[in-house]
């Protein structure tokens, strides 16, 4: 697999103006395959960047990721909102990520700032579709409530690899179900909508059934977009690839995801016993708390709501890029239009 050397007008546009401002992607902190085809357009020709705020340090160590840490990183910068906003609506993009080192250092975990850069960026460029890729705020829901409210259009956060594999790879500050819990309040607090997502690695030591048991407990969240990516190792202090994934299984898993049944939690074997059908009030009490949470929440009404709405899987895609901009642009697209008419 190769990618082109990054250039072209908008690249070196982009690229001289976060200079100017000091500004930080993770394009570059964590090395992105993808940074050249990401800042030019790329063949879609939907010109995306990833603007990383509140320093470039952050307070956690996950084991794949080349971002640097520290327990006691600079304080935010309280001109980066308008700095990020001023400095994005200039590039004429039409798809901007927005994400963050974590800040457990901060007394909001860095979220008033995250959605202050939101709300800035919006006043300037009310049509620009934005994507908040957001860490985990330790779970606090007032901290989720903020920026799922502050007029993002999509929520991201990345539960990065498989439930059994969060100690090995991630902060031992994270984990699978706060992870879970952290985008099922998104999608609780922000306006109806308002598409969720969350992104895992391939080749850390997963196996396929490990990864089909996270698609289905993600998807029963009420996740609205998931995407699959090669995990390559930045340097050889992080933890090594473990497998190299084939282009064929990226492709089940992503057929496998548009297909998914919300229900996919249910074991159905388990609804038979050896010598005929449960009991049925053994019937109802497996399946009425399913059945109301599809009912009560706003994203899963009764028309067909089988698998993800959108699935992105490859080599190189990255939860940020090569993740279907232009297809998640297009689908908010014709939701609004649907909406209004």
């Amino acid at each position: 697999m190769r990618e082109s050397i990054p250039g072209g007008e908008k690249y070196v546009q982009i690229k001289a103006k976060l200079r100017e401002l000091k500004l930080h992607t993770v394009c570059e902190e964590a090395r992105c395959p993808n940074l050249g085809e990401c800042w030019s357009g790329g063949e879609t020709g939907t010109a995306t960047a990833t603007i990383m705020i509140l320093g470039d340090t952050c307070t956690r160590g996950c084991r794949f990721c080349n971002v640097k840490t520290s327990r006691t990183p600079p304080p935010p910068d309280p001109d980066e909102p308008r700095n990020v906003a001023e400095a994005i609506a200039s590039w004429g993009l039409d798809y901007v990520v927005i994400t963050s080192v974590d800040r457990d250092d901060l007394a909001d975990q860095g979220s008033g700032h995250f959605a202050e850069t939101v709300e800035k960026l919006k006043t300037l460029k009310p049509n620009m579709l934005i994507e908040a890729l957001v860490p985990d705020f330790r779970g606090d829901a007032g901290c989720v409530e903020k920026v799922a409210k502050s007029g993002l259009d999509v929520f991201a956060h990345n539960i990065e690899t498989v439930e059994e594999l969060q100690r090995v790879v991630r902060d031992h500050r994270a984990n699978f179900k706060q992870s879970l819990d952290v985008l099922m309040m998104a999608k609780e607090y922000a306006p109806a909508g308002t598409l969720t997502k969350t992104s895992i690695m391939l080749g850390c030591g997963e196996t396929p059934d490990q990864v089909v048991k996270t698609m289905e407990k993600v998807r029963a969240a009420g996740v609205d977009v998931m995407t699959f990516g090669q995990y390559m190792r930045p340097s050889k202090r992080h933890m090594p690839v473990s497998e190299y994934i084939t282009p064929k299984a990226f492709e089940k898993y992503r057929a496998l995801g548009m297909e998914m049944s919300v229900f996919g939690l249910v074991d159905y074997n388990c609804l038979l016993k050896a010598k005929g059908y449960l009991p049925l009030m053994d019937l109802v009490k497996l399946l009425l708390p399913m059945v109301l949470k599809c009912f009560c929440r706003r994203d899963l009404k009764l028309r067909n709501e089988n698998g993800f709405r959108y699935v992105a899987s490859g080599p190189m895609v990255r939860s940020s890029y090569k993740a279907g901009e232009f297809y998640i642009k297009s689908m908010i697209e014709s939701d609004r239009s649907a909406a209004s008419s």
